[in-house]
């Protein structure tokens, strides 16, 4: 007789994949032991001492463990039939948040029920994941089939990242901008991101190379013309197929500079380069846009619109950052890597890259790590708690740790490739976007490579409601692949 594949009885446990259970395990003990390693102050407190950040961690892994547990004996068609529900409650509770928060640290995200304190946020994540698995199993939806679609989809994912901006929590907001390449998965235009990553670098070189200046233009205008010179010659081979408009972009391009550069350089004239090199980007966008016509191919007017509001915002970022406070304007910089501040707001990324640095290939072994024992490095136990790994178990250790988020993030999304239906699929893809995002940013802030936003490391970072929230994630991602299986 084929098993009912929403059977609440414990047989749902033939049809769970256990590989995944156990990388899961192995990730919360290791951070367990990693937790006590970053608190440990000499004392020689138990590791299950409740009065150890490692304790507490404990006692947050059981009752995660417990909540896995009841997540995979109950119906699997719960989580499609409530997802709404659930978004609609989570959506009003992160608004009640912080007129009833306690302010830590300036922030308003956490609300005490008796003696624990949880952050709504880290459980809103899975309330989105749900909701959006919801919206694109929704019979016969298809993103790109009209821009209400779209517009679904955005507010699903914007309406928890604003009211999360309101508790003052920019790193938690950041995470669920990974959703976005959920959005890709299901069809969305690989546009949209190159768009987004061309702002994040426009922003990056604009205020960076503000000081030298080349062709009588500051280095990074110049670099970002050069870039929009660059995109538009490719763009125009991806979008027409043929090779005279981008050879005929790349000779005007390079002429402009090749002369610019040789009436600046050896014949000593004053360039006016600004004006130069944006005429020649508009030159180049008005006979785009004849082509275009002539040819009847209007996908050639993206490399035109892109060259406007690259330029559009370039002048922008400009204009906006010269208006800040020197000290605000520092901040930025030390948050962008751009500036050292090892005094002030670059002082925790400095101690995290000499406390790994420190590591070398095999680490100084566990609970000898000299930077962590004494404190240099702050939040050592939560945000900064790969530079205890680093530093202890060395390059090694850190390898093995990276091993462990690959495995499971490969593991997360061959379960959504086997999804029979949207739901599974979609919610899937939506957990391995969150585990990515998290275990990139936070590594990359600890190495210096990110700006320090607040990101913890999943299963790791000490906090009962990160390790809740990616728990629920993780488990309720198994069960609908459980109810899965059982069809088979």
């Amino acid at each position: 007789m084929l098993q009912n594949p929403n059977d609440k009885t414990p047989s749902v446990f033939r049809y769970v994949d256990w590989v995944t259970v156990v990388i899961y395990l192995l990730m919360v003990i290791a951070g367990a032991v990693s937790i006590y390693a970053a608190s440990y102050d000499f004392d020689e407190a138990s590791i299950f001492s409740f009065t150890e950040f490692s304790g507490k961690q404990i006692r947050w892994i059981g009752l995660g463990l417990l909540l896995g547990f009841f997540i995979l004996l109950v119906d699997a068609r719960i989580f499609e039939t409530y997802a709404y529900p659930i978004y609609i409650i989570l959506l009003v509770v992160l608004i009640i948040t912080p007129f009833i928060a306690h302010d830590i640290k300036g922030s308003k995200s956490w609300i005490t029920i008796g003696p624990m304190s949880l952050q709504p946020a880290e459980f809103a994540k899975v309330a989105t994941a749900l909701a959006l698995a919801k919206l694109f199993s929704t019979y016969n939806f298809v993103l790109n089939a009209k821009p209400m679609n779209y517009v679904k989809a955005l507010a699903i994912i914007f309406l928890p990242i604003i009211f999360i901006l309101l508790q003052n929590e920019t790193g938690s907001a950041l995470a669920y901008m990974a959703l976005f390449f959920v959005l890709y998965r299901e069809g969305m235009s690989g546009l949209i991101l190159f768009a987004a990553l061309f702002a994040v670098v426009v922003f990056v070189v604009a205020v960076k190379f503000t000081d030298l200046m080349f062709l009588g233009v500051p280095t990074g205008e110049f670099t970002i013309m050069v870039l929009v010179m660059i995109t538009m010659t490719a763009m125009s081979f991806i979008y027409d197929r043929r090779l005279d408009l981008p050879r005929n972009l790349f000779f005007w391009f390079a002429g402009v500079l090749v002369i610019s550069w040789a009436l600046a350089g050896p014949f000593g004239v004053n360039v006016p380069g600004q004006v130069i090199l944006l005429g020649s980007i508009g030159a180049a966008c008005v006979y785009l846009s004849i082509e275009a016509l002539k040819r009847h191919r209007m996908k050639l007017f993206t490399p035109v619109a892109t060259a406007v509001l690259a330029v559009g915002f370039m002048f922008s970022v400009n204009f906006a950052f010269q208006k800040l406070q020197p000290h605000q304007q520092l901040r930025i910089l030390v948050v962008l890597g751009i500036e050292e501040d090892l005094r002030g707001a670059g002082y925790n990324v400095n101690q995290s890259k000499i406390a790994i640095g420190s590591g070398g290939l095999t680490g100084k072994g566990f609970l000898n790590g000299t930077q962590t024992k004494l404190k240099y490095v702050p939040e050592q136990h939560t945000d900064f708690i790969f530079c205890t790994i680093g530093e202890e178990e060395g390059f090694m250790g850190s390898l093995i740790v990276v091993g462990l988020y690959l495995a499971l993030i490969l593991r997360i999304i061959a379960i959504a490739e086997r999804q029979p239906r949207p739901f599974g699929r979609v919610y899937a893809y939506c957990v391995a976007s969150y585990f990515i995002f998290h275990f990139c940013i936070n590594i990359g802030m600890v190495i210096g490579l990110c700006p320090v936003i607040g990101i913890p490391l999943p299963f790791f970072s000490y906090g009962g409601s990160s390790l809740w929230g990616f728990t629920l994630l993780l488990f309720i991602l198994l069960r609908l692949d459980a109810a899965r299986k059982a069809y088979n």
